[in-house]
Formats: structure tokens, C-alpha cells, sequence
């Protein structure tokens, strides 16, 4: 199977590769996952690698953290989706991809990180396939998620009433995070 996709970025061949992979269900993503985008043309291609995203943690009781980012090293701290406006992010994209934005987002972590999990996650169709989707509460956003392997994820961002997906790819982390007791609400993987 190619985990790679076609080697382009385009939209439509972005979205054929993943519409042809497995679907997953969601007991099997209950874990921490760590992310990279997959460049697809979509604005935000590059934003969250730049802002020091991490991935995602799914929770036995399907519930999420649907953004986790490196806070410092060895340290993750959750960020609540519903305190960034997801058009206005896509619209400034280029702006996130900066050394600026990067710096300035490693300060805003504090006000911007999640007192509670920020999504749920449950089988929903897509393309004619059920499979795993994590939805964003508070927020227009769906993430859909595919296999590419024993232990790596496709997924799929759809943005309400926005005809472009972002791509990105999860990688199983090994063992359990842990609280750390000196910073609630982050932890280490």
C-alpha cells in the first residue's frame, strides 16, 4: 500500500488516495498519536509543524484532545479549537508558517490551552464509508481518519461550508503519557 499518497498536492488526487484507504474504527485509535500534515494545497500545510504541533489523544471513553502541541521539550499541553477561529487561521495561514507566529504561539499556549477535552469521536460516513471521525466541539471541523498501517493513521480535516480538506498522517506513540504535576493540564509522552 502507498502511505505516501501520490506525489503531488493537489485536492482531487489528495482525496482519491485517501478515500482508498481502510477505514478504521474507533477503539482502535485510543492512544496518543503523533501528527504530521501531508502537503495537499490547503492553506494551512505547514502551520502546524511551524507552531510545534504534536498530534492527538484519544480517550477510552471517546473523548479527545483533538490539538496537542510541544509545549516544552517532553512536555504536550492540549489547546482548545473553539479559542482560535478556524476561518480566520486558514485565511492568515501564511502568517503561521512564520518564525513570528511560532514564537508568539509558544506565549498564547497558557490562554489557549484546553480545561477539558475539545472533541469526541465516533463511526460517521464519508465518501460512502463509515469510519472513524473525530468532531470538534464547538467548532465546524470533522476530522476523518483511514489506515496506512499497523500502527499509522491518514486523516482528514473538513472544515464546514470549505470544499478543501487538510491532510495530515498519525503515528502510534509507544506507552502512556503522564501527568506532569508541575504544570496541570500537560503532559509528557
Amino acid at each position: 500500500m502507498d502511505t505516501q499518497g501520490p506525489r503531488t498536492d493537489s485536492q482531487p488526487s489528495r482525496s482519491a488516495w485517501f478515500d482508498a484507504l481502510d477505514p478504521v474504527l474507533p477503539a482502535e485509535m485510543i492512544g496518543l498519536w503523533s501528527g504530521v500534515g501531508i502537503p495537499s494545497g490547503h492553506p494551512l500545510d505547514g502551520v502546524l509543524e511551524n507552531l510545534q504541533w504534536f498530534g492527538k489523544r484519544f480517550h477510552p471513553d471517546l473523548s479527545a484532545d483533538a490539538l496537542l502541541f510541544q509545549w516544552k521539550p517532553g512536555r504536550l499541553v492540549p489547546i482548545d479549537p473553539a479559542l482560535i477561529p478556524i476561518r480566520m487561521a486558514i485565511r492568515f495561514a501564511p502568517f503561521g508558517r512564520t518564525f513570528v507566529a511560532r514564537n508568539w504561539f509558544s506565549y498564547m499556549q497558557r490562554i489557549f490551552r484546553a480545561r477539558a477535552r475539545t472533541a469526541s469521536f465516533k463511526l460517521r460516513m464519508i465518501d460512502g464509508k463509515e469510519t472513524a471521525a473525530m468532531v470538534y466541539d464547538r467548532r465546524p471541523i470533522v476530522d476523518y481518519f483511514r489506515w496506512l498501517g499497523d500502527d499509522e493513521l491518514a486523516g482528514m480535516m473538513v472544515v464546514e461550508g470549505d470544499e478543501r480538506r487538510y491532510f495530515f498522517r498519525l503515528k502510534k506513540v509507544d506507552g502512556r503519557p503522564r501527568v506532569d504535576p508541575l504544570n496541570e493540564g500537560a503532559t509528557t509522552p
